[in-house]
């Protein structure tokens, strides 16, 4: 029996090896196969797992941009309406109105032939849900100097409400971007670092265990400006638009407001499209009168300061404490750009050198123009058309009548090129009440300690590009960022890279739009997975 089964194996053994063989090659193809669709079944797994942890993200990092600008805004608020005090103006006035009262009162005149017509138009509406400083009451009582006439006052008013409401705009505008610009990016580089983390494979023996490290000191992390210290100073730099820039945005508003506002009594009736007109031309004159003088209008000196203030900024914003500097600095420190014992920051290089200009360069591109405009666009509508006319026109339409290429009606506020068409026999409202709208919506638009406020809900809910923009900030060259710090987790002297901004000249202001909205709908779906509506 076995010299039988030796003869029939030595005479099939042939087909017995081409038989196994093939045996064990459908095996093994089948274990190649089945650990291929393993590999891709766990690659869209991890895929799935990085898009909705980058997408959870980037929500939450939204929602903390909006608490910050209510965090920062009651700063930015208390100084504008102490550089611009219309409650103060307002009760000057109201003395006048006394003291004249009086007089006539004593020489037996009566009170209506002591007054002129516009004083009772707002001296109460003026008062109401205005406040005054306790510092501006201070600085009236205290103030020195000639009276000024009825007249005076009046006109003084008129320019200082105006100035303050659109001061108030442009500065929480420009807050909002800011915020964005700084959370996004030091979010993106929270998430690289997050990620390189996971990638990296533990250390022996301790898979199973808890580590806390510390990794400012080096690796991965330091190359990212991921401490502590550098987020916190990067993020001192928006003290420079609360405490500097606006004053500068207020010198260029005011003077735009007094050519456009300036002969304008405040007892003569004025139109909403009248009024329409007048606020698209202040902000032609701040803004630019043309797409290509709006793309070339740089709002970066309002936003950070020149390089060479910038320690000053973060001495002033008490970040650090001003100290001599050592003559026995080493050169570690320097390159750090601190010494952890003293005051001095060299802001010359180093991670925050890096942020602040990634910031400064996403400021100057025409993306940022393109938000900044659209958000200006959406602040101002929400004041003029839902408030102001609203209220003093209630039976006007909340629309002009120019409409937009396709047809339909756009908001009267909302592009700085609509022509607005003068429509006989409108009613007209004398300028005086509209000013006493526009007092007390100044404080709706500082609101940040009773939120929501207003005209940031509105704003990001209309704007989607406001959030299109912090995902390009979030997302732009993610991936080769990541492949990067990943082969080279040690390497500390690679800038962090945006392509935000290319300019205009580039492509001409008439494409600039077509480019920006790609770039946003690029990264919007790339960070959230969604298609981005635009306007």
């Amino acid at each position: 029996m076995i010299s039988a089964t030796r003869r029939w194996i030595r005479r099939n053994r042939n087909g017995i090896a081409i038989g196994a063989g093939l045996v064990g090659a459908t095996y093994l193809a089948g274990q190649y196969v089945l650990g291929k669709i393993r590999e891709a079944r766990e690659r869209m797994q991890m895929d799935r797992i990085a898009k909705e942890n980058i997408q959870r993200r980037f929500e939450q990092n939204q929602t903390d941009c909006t608490i910050t600008v209510l965090a920062l805004l009651p700063t930015l608020t208390e100084n504008v309406l102490e550089e611009l005090p219309v409650e103060q103006l307002t009760h000057e006035l109201q003395q006048k109105k006394a003291e004249r009262l009086a007089r006539a009162s004593g020489e037996g005149r009566s009170e209506a032939s002591s007054m002129q017509s516009g004083d009772t138009v707002s001296m109460s509406s003026f008062q109401t849900g205005s406040f005054m400083h306790t510092s501006q009451m201070q600085g009236e009582s205290t103030t020195l100097g000639p009276r000024r006439t009825k007249a005076q006052l009046w006109n003084e008013l008129k320019i200082t409400s105006i100035t303050r409401a659109f001061t108030l705009i442009y500065s929480l505008s420009l807050l909002v971007v800011l915020t964005r610009i700084q959370l996004n990016l030091l979010g993106r580089l929270n998430y690289l670092l997050s990620v390189i983390s996971l990638a990296q494979p533990p250390p022996p023996g301790s898979a199973n265990s808890i580590s806390l490290e510390d990794h400012d000191d080096g690796g991965a992390g330091s190359g990212l400006g991921n401490d502590f210290e550098t987020n916190r100073r990067y993020l001192t730099f928006s003290w420079y638009l609360l405490h500097r820039g606006y004053a500068q945005i207020m010198a260029k508003v005011r003077t735009a407001v007094e050519e456009v506002f300036g002969n304008i009594s405040p007892n003569e009736g004025v139109s909403a499209t009248r009024l329409s007109d007048l606020v698209l031309a202040v902000r032609r004159k701040v803004e630019g009168s043309s797409e290509q003088e709006r793309y070339a209008t740089r709002w970066l000196p309002y936003m950070l300061p020149p390089r060479e203030e910038e320690e000053a900024v973060l001495i002033e914003s008490g970040v650090i404490t001003p100290t001599p500097s050592s003559p026995n600095q080493t050169h570690d420190e320097r390159q750090l750009g601190e010494d952890s014992s003293s005051g001095h920051i060299d802001t010359s290089s180093g991670p925050l050198r890096q942020l602040l200009d990634e910031t400064a360069d996403l400021i100057d591109s025409p993306i940022f123009t393109r938000i900044h405009t659209l958000l200006l666009g959406s602040m101002f509508s929400n004041l003029v058309d839902a408030h102001v006319i609203a209220q003093a026109f209630p039976q006007q339409s909340l629309h002009s009548p120019s409409t937009s290429l396709s047809g339909t009606q756009q908001p009267r506020i909302q592009e700085l090129d609509s022509a607005v068409t003068v429509v006989p026999g409108e009613p007209r409202v004398k300028l005086a009440s509209l000013l006493a709208i526009i007092t007390r919506q100044a404080h709706a638009i500082g609101n940040g300690n009773n939120p929501p406020n207003e005209y940031i809900s509105t704003a990001e809910a209309e704007v989607k590009e406001l959030e299109a923009f912090a995902a390009l900030i979030y997302a732009s060259n993610l991936d080769q960022s990541l492949e990067e710090r990943q082969s080279a987790a040690s390497s500390s002297d690679e800038g962090i890279k945006v392509s935000a901004g290319t300019g205009v000249s580039e492509v001409g202001a008439e494409h600039v739009d077509e480019m920006i909205e790609s770039k946003l709908e690029s990264a919007w779906t790339k960070v959230t997975g969604t298609t981005f509506q635009s306007r």
